[in-house]
């Protein structure tokens, strides 16, 4: 059975290919992209099954206006994924406050107020997916990242406050974890002005890795296709790692935070009334 969906997001990368596969089955999708055009191929391709839809995360007004433009053109939208978002790179004394303040508003308030503008309309229609796409970076810290992971963090604990509120309503979340990905989201990322005095520390050394390149890559079309797969099941998981990186660095840093949790009981415990 066909499905609707709203992507934020889709003019390129895990966006774009979303719309792609899931057009190709037949399903209908909403897009919504900062640059009128990007889409004007599928659109052809496809017809009336995409509608497109000009929008600007950082703009809460425009936010609703695409939202209320969805549930109008598809009348129900059984999935929304939140997509939109970029990086940002620089220690966090070379960031600028623009360079932040657009970080926080693209990623992290953004999604926010997607997630805000769309609860009580599935919730009208008696429930609905959201997918919330974030990123390895949601649970594991990069020196040089610190304002990009601010924002995953962030809109990780939002996904696990609101997933509780709202699943009486029959809406539930789905957060995707990707790790490094063939997408264009090293050419989409920002760069604060480098300061010599890092070159020597750990944010330096991953200024170069950027330089070179040098990652293990997963492909996006398989990682797509394992978003799809996922995201279709009855009772998929809360969070789906994705990659060799995601999976190796998020396993090793939550045995890393248990072993450290584990010992400090006597102290945690110490202080409660009565101990």
């Amino acid at each position: 059975m066909a499905k609707n969906w709203l992507i934020t997001g889709a003019s390129s990368g895990l966006g774009r290919g979303l719309a792609e596969r899931l057009l190709a089955r037949g399903d209908g999708v909403v897009a919504t992209l900062r640059k009128p055009g990007a889409l004007d191929d599928l659109r052809a391709r496809h017809g009336d099954l995409l509608q497109v839809v000009e929008c600007d995360v950082t703009d809460v007004d425009a936010i609703r206006a695409a939202v209320a433009h969805a549930f109008a053109a598809k009348t129900r939208i059984d999935v929304v994924v939140s997509n939109a978002g970029y990086g940002l790179f620089g220690a966090a004394e070379e960031l600028s406050d623009a360079q932040i303040d657009r970080q926080i508003a693209t990623n992290l308030t953004g999604s926010i107020q997607l997630i805000r503008a769309v609860v009580p309309r599935l919730r009208g229609q008696g429930g609905g997916r959201i997918v919330q796409v974030s990123s390895e970076g949601g649970r594991i810290g990069y020196p040089g990242f610190s304002a990009y992971h601010a924002t995953k963090w962030g809109i990780e604990g939002f996904v696990e406050a609101v997933a509780k509120e709202v699943g009486p309503f029959g809406i539930d979340f789905v957060i995707v974890e990707p790790g490094p990905t063939r997408t264009n989201f090293g050419a989409g990322l920002d760069r604060a002005t480098p300061m010599s005095v890092y070159d020597a520390t750990p944010a330096g050394e991953i200024r170069r890795l950027l330089d070179a390149g040098y990652f293990e890559f997963a492909d996006a079309g398989k990682t797509v296709d394992a978003m799809i797969e996922t995201i279709d099941s009855p009772s998929p998981p809360f969070r789906l790692a994705l990659g060799k990186s995601t999976y190796e660095s998020v396993r090793a840093a939550l045995v890393t935070q248990l072993e450290i949790l584990d010992a400090q009981k006597a102290i945690a415990l110490s202080v409660m009334e009565g101990a």
